[in-house]
């Protein structure tokens, strides 16, 4: 019985150093938050997220679908999307030579009501990783919930090109339709991340 309190015990304290680390140079967006209720701490990881509001001049501000609601963390419930313009960029201030995590969260809920997966590009670049665009591809519309960037190490991930690239995409849903391709591209400088479904 001893030894299973002691490893409460660590397991708590180790839980409580996680949610209270360092923050120093993150950058957590929590896209379409009205500025009033900025910022916030989510209560699932202890995070500072702040109002996209002084990052874009673009876009409409929404909330997900209220059925989607209780299995979406609070940054994700709203998102800002963009039905005007081909391209809407976000214009970060970062650290110059820092290298950055960078985390995009795209949970569609059926804000809008019309239950149609989106379809769309993320572009990053091209001026020193410090703008993030949404780019129109067709006929839905471009939509972003969370941004998040965290600095890396000097010593972390050094590359010969100055940039990591696509690391990986995850795709979560219990819908029938699957990712056929995930297309990587140059352009004018800056990588673009494309996806195609089908049914």
């Amino acid at each position: 019985m001893e030894r299973h309190c002691v490893f409460v015990t660590i397991f708590v304290l180790i839980l409580h150093l996680v949610q209270a680390q360092n923050q120093t140079g993150f950058i957590s967006v929590d896209c379409g938050l009205s500025p009033p209720e900025s910022p916030y701490n989510a209560p699932q990881t202890g995070l500072t997220y702040t109002s996209d509001t002084g990052l874009i001049n673009t876009g409409k501000t929404g909330r997900i679908a209220k059925d989607f609601e209780p299995f979406v963390d609070k940054p994700a419930l709203t998102m800002r999307y963009f039905p005007d313009g081909i391209r809407n960029c976000y214009n970060l201030n970062v650290t110059r030579d820092t290298n950055y995590l960078i985390k995009a969260t795209f949970v569609y809920g059926n804000y809008d009501g019309l239950n149609v997966d989106p379809n769309f590009d993320l572009y990053l670049g091209p001026n020193l990783w410090t703008t993030i665009c949404l780019v129109k591809t067709g006929i839905s519309i471009p939509f972003i919930n969370v941004l998040e960037l965290r600095p890396l190490k000097k010593n972390v991930y050094a590359t010969q090109s100055g940039s990591l690239k696509y690391l990986f995409r995850m795709y979560v849903s219990n819908s029938s339709r699957r990712i056929r391709s995930v297309k990587m591209g140059q352009n004018h400088g800056s990588t673009q991340l494309n996806s195609t479904h089908e049914p």
